[in-house]
């Protein structure tokens, strides 16, 4: 059920929603001039504005500041522990081959953690969101993505049941348990390595941390424009539900500081 009413969320948590819902509004109360251009003129404001780069980038801001590192470039990790995310499931059943999202940089760094020795063992992360009886599972595929690039299969351990990042923490404790591994690195994106980190220390692990896929633009010496661009958007709406997802977490007592 959480699971359901948290894509529910995910919606109502998109500034295109918000503005949609807005003109709509004001095209109901047509017969009210005054409230109608209230409304249609919120709707337009909130597409406006979260399409905006300044906005945006506040809001990146927001996420980002306090995803620490504390990777230790001298140590070797029991695990590096790459968290799902950044898998496109539907893409790559039509295309039938590995089809990453924007969140790739934790594949990628994971795969150079391992290749440069900074880490024995693989721990991936990711489940499946589809219903279906033989989903595609991240973790299974990443696998074997990783063996392909050359990664020794006894060096990576799959966690496939997850499916949000909640699951990530409580199923990954268990494994790491079970392998008695003891120096531990997490891998995720900025936004959510705040998050993430707070997950798992809530099951009582407090790995090292590495944030990748920052989108924190260079601001020095330059001014943020105003101009209305989709991929700005896109990032105000992925930072909002970012953000949300925080507060929900920790309403619920998912997430420790």
């Amino acid at each position: 059920m959480f699971l359901f009413l948290s894509k529910v969320l995910d919606l109502f948590l998109a500034p295109l929603t918000w503005a949609l819902l807005l003109l709509l509004a004001g095209g109901l109360v047509r017969g009210r001039p005054r409230l109608s251009r209230v409304f249609s003129g919120m709707g337009l404001a909130v597409l406006y504005l979260f399409s905006t780069e300044a906005v945006s980038t506040l809001l990146t801001y927001t996420a980002e500041k306090d995803a620490r590192d504390t990777f230790q470039p001298g140590v070797t990790y029991d695990a590096v522990i790459v968290l799902g995310g950044a898998l496109d499931p539907s893409a790559m059943e039509r295309s039938g081959h590995l089809e990453l999202n924007a969140a790739a940089d934790r594949v990628l760094r994971g795969y150079d953690l391992l290749r440069e020795g900074h880490a024995r063992h693989v721990l991936i992360s990711g489940g499946s969101l589809d219903p279906r009886p033989d989903p595609v599972v991240e973790a299974d595929v990443l696998s074997r993505q990783y063996q392909a690039w050359g990664i020794a299969a006894e060096r990576i351990v799959t966690e496939g049941r997850s499916r949000n990042t909640r699951e990530n923490a409580v199923e990954s404790a268990r494994i790491i348990q079970e392998q008695g591994w003891k120096r531990l690195l997490l891998v995720t994106s900025a936004a959510h390595m705040p998050r993430a980190a707070g997950c798992f220390a809530a099951v009582g692990l407090r790995p090292d941390t590495l944030s990748v896929d920052a989108r924190m633009p260079a601001t020095e010496g330059r001014r943020l424009t105003w101009i209305p661009r989709a991929s700005a958007l896109s990032q105000s709406t992925d930072v909002l539900r970012e953000l949300a997802g925080r507060v929900v977490y920790r309403l619920r007592g998912w997430t420790s500081p």
